[in-house]
């Protein structure tokens, strides 16, 4: 069975998981199961689903729509083809045309007054209708997703840009094979492949680097047009290591950096700090007795996003940019070294500004902890069950696949009971119920990438303060909010026939959530999420409160003030979360003997800590008892010639660490020799360095 086969075989085991846990068509648990992959990928920022079909004859569907075009000023719809075939069969063209034909018909749609009126007021397509409606101005350019199960014939390489009604429409196909690339990739992405002469021309370089240097490094002059062109291809997905990529629109720099390129742009180069670049291979020739760069693969902008962004804002604008040169620095850094390394030169490359370490969040050590504890301890068996199992924290995408595919038939069998697919669980999911749980679900409805990015902003800080908060216990609770989001995700998808109208199914979610702990907080209470995590399920007077919370936040979110956006733009906005929290609702009574008072919960919290911290001793002690007394003095010998400081008791510590063979070093000491070891290694020490 090939790759793809394999891949679409679990594609299709996943699916079936999502639609029978959380009530789901098939249709909509494929777009569940993929719209992280895409929205990950960088060619959309979020995917909101609305589903909508016309009459028979009509040939309208939609299935939903991506982005902002107020910001992107980029109308973005897509449309499901989903088959349930392993086999992945064939899309042909004309089966491809026919598809892209639906959405442009409900675009057209759209736009028809009288079509709209004639929409119910509560179903998705109208709410979608709508919002074309109200940005249909400010959109510049209509983009058509394509997303299904089915392989895209091997005959067909691309399709021409078209127009409706003279904006240009340029069309996407995320088949099978491409979703597979995607997630078995390292990085979860396509390469970024950036051929020089499809901007402008190659670019004049200098090396800056020695011949026996261990990496390679370049400076160049970028012509303004250049960069625009390269921006205005791949946008966001240059920035995904800079730690600016969120913060794009901060401060006064975007406003300099405007009025240079227009009233002085000979002076750009010299007023600029440029941007600083990594690749991960670059191709370098010579044309007419010059050093040229004629190829990048998976070019990052690690400094010098809102540089990059300001010169495309001016293309755009029509400025000339003819007079605009960009100094760029470039480091070849290969893919294996990549995530380490990148997020470094990131670091000491942003000094415009002082960046919190929590922005570096990619290889943040809370992913390897939490992953760590996730292959360690086992969840309670279920009630009925002679086994219990665990919860894969998938820090790396495709983490779980790649593991299961290097066993064999009777290993899988036996991770498959350890490890069932209903408790794997991602970053973003992660993200996204913890943040509910904060009581910031408009920040959860701003999609998964974004409210992933807030996240990694309030750990890392949270980290930096006591990192010994994230603890088992810690885990275990997020294993309970989890367990808690997608029972509710079930409940609003079972009340289709009754109070829930279909669309808003992941606002109303998180907003329930949050208003459920917002109300339980105010009488000085908490959820005792130990119980979920004892019990693996929710306790049924819990299923009874959530699926009153979801029907009153379902109906406020369908009901924006007189003036304000559709509910899915209101669901995103903090008014939104004032006047929901500002409810009163009388239903927390049956959850009386499942709450837990302030006092309880800083206790566990307390017990969590203490645990975290004797875990952390042992395994220093083990690691330090690894890396050897002969490194241990070669350590010492590089400290003194370096003339690294060292505090006396550190000075100890080290002394005693080269007689580790002979008497190991208890645990606080070793706690403090593998943080002298961390230090020296980020001086330059390289012994012992994996």
């Amino acid at each position: 069975m090939s790759e793809v086969n394999d891949f679409s075989v679990m594609m299709r085991e996943d699916v079936r998981l999502l639609s029978e846990a959380n009530g789901l068509s098939m249709e909509e648990a494929f777009f569940q199961r993929v719209s992280d992959t895409i929205t990950g990928s960088g060619e959309v920022d979020a995917l909101e689903y609305f589903h909508h079909r016309g009459a028979v004859q009509s040939g309208i569907r939609i299935d939903g729509w991506a982005g902002d075009p107020r910001k992107t000023k980029q109308l973005t719809l897509f449309v499901i083809d989903y088959v349930d075939d392993s086999d992945s069969p064939t899309l042909t063209g004309s089966e491809l045309n026919l598809a892209f034909k639906r959405p442009l018909r409900f675009l057209k749609a759209a736009l028809d007054e009288a079509w709209r009126d004639a929409l119910e007021e509560t179903s998705p397509g109208h709410e979608l209708a709508q919002l074309i409606d109200l940005y249909w101005a400010s959109v510049g350019q209509i983009r058509l997703l394509l997303i299904t199960d089915r392989k895209l014939s091997s005959r067909i390489d691309g399709r021409e840009m078209t127009e409706f009604r003279g904006k240009p429409v340029s069309y996407s196909v995320w088949d099978i094979t491409r979703l597979e690339r995607i997630e078995s990739s390292a990085m979860g992405r396509e390469d970024i492949v950036v051929e020089l002469d499809e901007h402008g021309g190659a670019v004049p370089v200098l090396t800056a680097h020695m011949p026996d240097s261990p990496f390679e490094a370049y400076l160049a002059a970028l012509p303004g047009p250049t960069l625009a062109s390269i921006y205005d291809r791949w946008q966001a997905r240059l920035l995904e290591q800079n730690v600016r990529v969120f913060l794009q629109a901060r401060g006064n720099v975007n406003k300099g950096i405007k009025k240079t390129i227009e009233e002085d742009p000979s002076m750009f180069f010299a007023y600029n700090n440029g941007i600083t670049a990594t690749a991960e291979a670059v191709e370098i020739g010579e044309r007419e007795g010059v050093q040229v760069m004629t190829r990048l693969t998976n070019l990052q902008i690690v400094n010098g996003g809102q540089t990059s962004a300001s010169i495309h804002a001016a293309l755009r604008n029509k400025t000339d940019l003819s007079k605009t040169f960009v100094q760029m620095k470039l480091s070849i850094v290969d893919a294996e070294r990549s995530e380490k390394i990148v997020p470094d030169i990131s670091r000491y490359a942003n000094s415009q500004n002082k960046i919190a370490a929590a922005d570096f969040f990619s290889n943040h050590p809370f992913h390897v902890r939490m992953e760590e504890i996730s292959r360690r301890i086992y969840a309670p068996a279920k009630d009925g069950a002679f086994t219990q199992s665990r919860w894969f924290y998938e820090r790396a995408r495709g983490q779980y696949a790649d593991r299961r595919s290097r066993l064999t038939v009777a290993q899988r069998k036996k991770f498959d009971l350890e490890h069932p697919r209903s408790q794997l669980f991602s970053k973003t999911d992660l993200a996204k119920a913890e943040m509910t749980w904060r009581m910031r679900p408009e920040i959860v409805c701003l999609g998964a990438q974004k409210n992933f990015a807030y996240f990694a902003h309030a750990i890392g800080k949270q980290w930096d303060k006591a990192d010994k908060s994230f603890s088992e216990e810690w885990f275990k609770d997020g294993i309970g909010k989890l367990i808690i989001f997608r029972k509710t995700e079930r409940i609003v998808s079972d009340a289709i026939g009754s109070w829930y109208t279909g669309g808003l199914r992941a606002q109303t979610v998180c907003y329930a959530i949050a208003k459920l702990v917002h109300d339980v907080g105010e009488v000085g209470q908490s959820i005792d999420l130990r119980k979920l995590w004892t019990d693996q399920s929710t306790p049924e007077p819990l299923i009874e409160v959530l699926d009153c919370y979801a029907e009153a936040m379902h109906m406020h979110l369908l009901s924006p003030p007189s003036g304000s956006s559709n509910p899915s733009e209101w669901a995103k906005k903090k008014p939104c979360v004032d006047a929901a929290m500002s409810m009163e609702l009388d239903f927390i009574d049956p959850l009386r003997h499942l709450l837990i008072d302030t006092q309880e919960q800083n206790t566990r919290n307390r017990e969590g800590r203490r645990d975290q911290k004797l875990v952390d001793g042992v395994k220093a002690q083990a690691d330090a008892a690894t890396f050897g007394a002969s490194n241990w003095k070669v350590l010492g010998d590089w400290i003194r010639v370096s003339k690294m400081r060292l505090t006396p008791r550190e000075s100890g510590i080290l002394e005693a660490a080269t007689r580790v063979h002979l008497k190991p070093l208890s645990e606080a000491q070793s706690v403090k020799a593998m943080a002298v070891l961390k230090r020296a290694r980020k001086e330059g020490f390289a012994v012992g360095t994996a």
